[in-house]
């Protein structure tokens, strides 16, 4: 069975954190995780990962032209 991991429950958290060290210890928290993987669950953890990074990627470039196109408005 394939392991399902949350990384935008990472990612949420991390936007969360208080401190850097809070940041920092969530970043090493993954790892662990990470290292504590067989090398098939590593496997699904990169292609997951890399969906989870793709989608955010997509959705900040997203936001940012909606965020550009009001700022083009407003000057004009």
């Amino acid at each position: 069975m394939m392991n399902t991991f949350d990384f935008k429950a990472y990612h949420h958290r991390s936007i969360h954190a208080a401190t850097a060290g809070e940041r920092a210890a969530i970043n090493q928290e993954l790892k662990d995780l990470y290292a504590s993987l067989s090398e098939e669950d590593k496997k699904a953890f990169n292609e997951q990962l890399h969906t989870f990074l793709i989608r955010e990627m997509g959705r900040l470039k997203t936001d940012y032209e909606a965020i550009k196109t009001q700022q083009t408005d407003k000057e004009l």
